[in-house]
């Protein structure tokens, strides 16, 4: 049975550098650093980095990290070396989504939902 979203994992062919970057994006270091995994702790939730090379691009399924503000999200990643994919839209309701390409390639969507609430 299903639980909920746990992690979502990056392949980063420098995983130092990489670990680097996405502790400036997130404000806060790992809680796990390892040579085969890194893993930040985000509201609850795993981002996880391994040292798998590079993705051959975006492809399948768009994880979406929940911010207050998806503009300023996703003018912050770029900002900090993220390359544009999708610009931040309205998909209906208030829903704003935006994508980015990390520096290593991978996928990484911002959404901005006011329909959504964490169980208390």
């Amino acid at each position: 049975m299903f639980q909920g979203l746990r992690t979502v994992v990056y392949p980063a062919g420098d995983l130092a550098e990489a670990t680097a970057w996405y502790s400036r994006v997130l404000e806060q270091g790992p809680y796990f650093n390892e040579p085969f995994y890194v893993g930040f702790n985000v509201g609850g939730y795993e981002l996880g980095l391994v040292p798998d090379g590079t993705p051959d691009g975006p492809v399948g399924a768009t994880t979406y990290w929940g911010v207050p503000d998806a503009a300023a999200a996703h003018t912050r990643l770029l900002a900090l070396g993220a390359q544009p994919h999708e610009a931040v839209h309205d998909v209906g309701s208030g829903i704003l989504v935006g994508t980015v390409l990390d520096p290593f390639g991978n996928l990484l969507g911002v959404i901005q939902n006011p329909h959504f609430a964490l169980p208390a």
